[in-house]
């Protein structure tokens, strides 16, 4: 048993040997850019922050020399005139829908015109009228977010 708990600390100690410690300084310099580092500057602005805590280092990875591709190289190209093609049938399905969405928001504003409000100004009548207004409120609210957005997609075409 006691040789279990020797062994347990001798490698808890060798494994935090291993550890590095520094202190860490916050040096800002004339024009007030920061930098934490482990090295104390000549500097006036730099101050202490901790001491002897555990620094994790990681090497810089080496630069690339060849420049990053967006898509791999086994990606298939579009030539110019078919994405102009695809470009154009996208503007005229998008078009399409908001002409739809146009036509259907006028219906919805049309039936919640035609909707007659409760007369008289009993707290629950009016309840009950505003309930019943609600739902083709909420049609209308949805067919004018889709003519926004709708609009909004055609303007960021190309």
């Amino acid at each position: 048993m006691a040789i279990g708990r020797s062994l347990l600390l001798s490698a808890m100690l060798a494994g935090l040997a291993g550890a590095a410690q520094a202190d860490i300084y916050k040096c800002a310099d004339d024009a007030g850019h920061v930098t934490y580092t482990n090295q104390k500057s000549a500097s006036k602005g730099c101050s202490l922050l901790a001491k002897d805590q555990p620094v994790s280092t990681v090497a810089a990875g080496k630069p690339s020399a060849r420049p990053v591709s967006t898509s791999p190289a086994s990606f298939p190209r579009v030539d110019g005139d078919t994405q102009k093609r695809r470009d154009v049938e996208r503007r005229r399905i998008i078009e399409d829908e908001l002409a739809s969405e146009q036509k259907s928001l006028d219906a919805a504003r049309k039936d919640l015109g035609e909707q007659k409000p409760a007369a008289g100004t009993d707290e629950k009548v009016v309840q009950k009228s505003a309930e019943r207004l609600q739902p083709y409120k909420d049609k209308v609210a949805l067919h004018e977010r889709n003519v926004e957005s709708l609009k909004k997609e055609l303007s960021n075409l190309k």
